[in-house]
């Protein structure tokens, strides 16, 4: 009898598991393909080890001349940089591994079949369990005509790729699609995004969209907007994809297309029979529980916020209540990054959701940064959203190199609810990037030292 099992070992589950266990539970993972889930082998780790080679690439070939440094005949080989992709991932999952056997955890490798929430079975393997946890994950939006078509390629096929393709038609420009339009186009590879909405990486504001653009369309990316794919034709080695526009359409050839449209919870027929309430995903309320006694859904399944690292926290959440603690998920500060160049970093409330009445704005250009100027940077900016009459933090937005790791003062701020007064009497180290979220801080206060 174990304490815990839990169905599939992505970030959520695998966390859960391994918080179970320092707890002092009994906990197994039933995991049907590898360890990690799709962040590990099919999303955040390999797309960034992909674009951590093209980020150097690019950096050399447009900047060694200007730091004084002589590079000739600068090339990539597609070969080497899927090696530390696999490389990387190979890594991330023997951690996980040693992980599970330093917490004692059994992983149990097959398909999960839930007989009720207290039984499951792997292959012939039986497995009787007092809380159970549904970890699932999710897989990639494909839809008609896509679904009809031989060789078009999900975010899950990118990787497997042998060569690149000469060009590449990306339906979607949200966050998966834009990341991907990033890796192409900084290998010099013909890139058309298509989006349905007014602006690329709709969930963010207009001005955010509108530098990732500028970027995207420096490396030649053709960005359509509010676009839509309505048919497409393979040829032996292209597709012609029609693309419409306020009833206009015009005829875009490409050696592939990418669907990169988002992903959908992976809810197996199992899951409805158990009875739990589906609505998009698996209904839980702030603490993980389903409607279900002492079942549990976490992560991409519950189709809430579909983030590897919201996938951990409420793995954190979910362990800690089946132990008796009484933890509420708290989602006012999470961070949304994006690993497009610049970088894109958000947390709280954006400038499109709120009345200006009732706020102060502040933005602060990357430009203006010294830190950014020894590095050749100037695109982008740091833009705080405070409350008009307390001053306290309600959202901030960062556009600009390791904007994904500066994020974390704005997380806190969010957050913990403090004031920009807190922020701007902590000192910032000189020179480095972050002081451009002290100059946005400055801003509100009306008093910016640097522009």
């Amino acid at each position: 009898m174990y304490d815990a099992v839990v169905v599939g070992s992505g970030p959520g589950g695998y966390v859960a598991a391994i918080r179970l266990s320092q707890l002092g539970k009994k906990v197994a993972v039933v995991e049907k393909e590898d360890l990690g889930g799709t962040c590990t082998n099919k999303g955040c780790i390999p797309t960034k080890a992909l674009l951590t080679s093209t980020h150097l690439f690019e950096e050399i070939t447009t900047k060694s001349r200007k730091f004084g440094i002589k590079v000739e005949n600068i090339d990539y080989d597609l070969n080497d940089m899927i090696k530390h992709m696999n490389k990387v991932v190979l890594q991330s999952k023997k951690g996980i591994e040693y992980l599970f056997k330093k917490n004692n955890i059994d992983l149990i490798k097959g398909v999960a079949k839930i007989i009720d929430k207290n039984h499951i079975e792997v292959e012939e393997q039986k497995l009787e369990t007092k809380n159970l946890i549904l970890a699932h994950g999710s897989q990639p939006v494909i839809f008609p005509p896509f679904d009809k078509i031989n060789g078009i390629w999900t975010s899950d096929d990118v990787f497997k790729m042998e060569e690149l393709p000469d060009s590449i038609l990306i339906i979607g420009g949200g966050v998966i699609g834009i990341e991907f339009a990033t890796f192409f186009a900084s290998l010099g590879k013909k890139v058309y995004v298509v989006e349905l909405l007014d602006h690329i990486l709709p969930s963010e504001d207009q001005d955010i969209a509108e530098v990732a653009k500028k970027s995207l369309m420096k490396k030649g990316v053709e960005i359509l907007e509010k676009h839509k794919v309505t048919e497409v034709v393979k040829k032996e080695s292209s597709y012609i994809s029609k693309v419409e526009k306020d009833g206009e359409t015009k005829e875009i050839e490409s050696s592939k297309i990418l669907v990169a449209v988002g992903r959908k919870p992976f809810i197996p027929e199992d899951i409805k029979e158990l009875g739990v309430n589906i609505e998009k995903g698996v209904k839980t309320d702030s603490s993980m529980r389903t409607n279900i006694e002492n079942v549990y859904a976490i992560g991409d399944i519950r189709a809430h916020i579909m983030l590897a690292h919201v996938a951990m926290y409420e793995g954190i959440v979910a362990a800690h209540n089946i132990v008796g603690d009484d933890k509420k998920a708290d989602y006012k500060a999470v961070p949304n990054v994006i690993f497009s160049n610049p970088e894109i970093a958000t947390v709280g409330i954006k400038e499109k959701e709120i009345d200006p009445e009732k706020v102060i704005i502040s933005k602060f250009p990357v430009s203006a940064n010294a830190r950014a100027r020894t590095m050749e940077e100037r695109d982008g900016f740091v833009k705080i959203i405070a409350e008009k009459e307390s001053k306290k933090i309600l959202g901030v937005s960062i556009v600009s190199p390791n904007a994904t790791d500066m994020i974390m003062e704005g997380v806190l701020a969010v957050k913990y609810g403090m004031t920009v007064s807190q922020l701007t009497d902590s000192i910032h180290p000189h020179p480095t990037l972050t002081e451009s979220i002290l100059g946005a801080e400055e801003g509100i206060e009306g008093m910016i030292i640097h522009i």
